[in-house]
């Protein structure tokens, strides 16, 4: 009786793998891999935009350094973290401890309005609080209710509390974003650690920091990465309610780059202050992701 024939039953090729990364990795090298490198390239020149450019190598980046209103605007970059991010999470898993945990009716009803402003553009956002924080505005309207009509101000044009009045919007928005992703990571925990940790005498506090809070650190980890970036890159609030005023109270490094390239005329140094956020977004968001494997 003759032999069947043999066949080769050999894994799939490199080249077949190779196939299927290839169209998305031309498409991001083209969309994210080019524009990044061609800034770096201009930032190594002085140029208006229009006339011959004159290489100044590291130039631009000695003036983040020592230009004086840049370095103001990375130090409200830093600060709106504080509001962007850390607030946000704290308020967040306190929400979603109480929308998850209580057992609430209408749970989809209160997961939809706490997330709503994140579905908002955010040009409309900065118009509508722009009318809150007006002097004539619901705000100090609200404050002369209370009794407290001396703390009234423009908020938006008083040159210390500008910045917090932006940061107290960017609170708003980012709240509904971290609420859901910790209500989801929240639901995923078995009802029997509670249980148990009842049985054991724990209250609503210590259950809390002993199984809500460690079960959730994933979740925690992407909600600090995606509000600390939206918190650094933030261009269209300061622009629409601020202008970057007043004087530069309110300047962030993102506004930066459009008020250097489209209205000074500094093409490089703008190309230098958003190679230099970008890579500030880099080492922050790493340090996150980094230190939340780590805990």
């Amino acid at each position: 009786m003759a032999d069947a024939p043999r066949t080769s039953h050999l894994g799939p090729s490199p080249w077949h793998a190779l196939a299927y990364v290839v169209p998305a990795l031309a498409v991001y090298a083209a969309f994210v891999l080019y524009p990044l490198g061609r800034a770096v390239h201009l930032s190594l020149f002085d140029w208006d935009g229009l006339t011959l450019a004159t290489f100044v190598g590291l130039g631009n980046y000695a003036e983040v350094v020592t230009d004086a209103g840049l370095r103001a605007a990375f130090g409200h970059a830093l600060v709106l973290i504080l509001f962007f991010a850390l607030l946000p999470t704290a308020i967040g898993l306190v929400l979603a401890s109480l929308l998850t945990r209580a057992r609430l009716r209408g749970l989809p009803f209160f997961r939809t309005v706490v997330f709503l402003p994140q579905v908002v553009a955010m040009v409309v956002v900065g118009v509508a609080w722009r009318q809150l924080y007006a002097p004539d505005g619901s705000v100090n309207d609200l404050l002369e209710l209370v009794g407290l009509g001396a703390v009234t101000r423009a908020w938006l044009g008083d040159p210390t509390f500008a910045l917090p009045a932006v940061g107290v919007i960017g609170t708003w928005v980012q709240t509904g974003l971290v609420t859901v992703l910790l209500m989801a990571g929240i639901s995923r925990i078995p009802d029997q650690l509670y249980e148990a940790a009842r049985l054991d005498g724990a209250g609503p506090v210590r259950e809390f920091f002993a199984i809500t809070l460690p079960s959730v650190r994933a979740e925690l980890a992407v909600a600090l990465t995606l509000t600390v970036i939206a918190a650094l890159k933030t261009f269209d609030l300061i622009y629409i309610t601020t202008g970057g005023g007043p004087g530069n109270r309110t300047s962030v490094p993102s506004y930066e780059v459009y008020n250097r390239a489209f209205r000074l005329g500094e093409v490089g140094s703008a190309a230098a202050v958003g190679v230099t956020l970008t890579a500030l977004i880099f080492v922050v968001n790493l340090a996150v992701v980094r230190i939340g494997e780590r805990r």
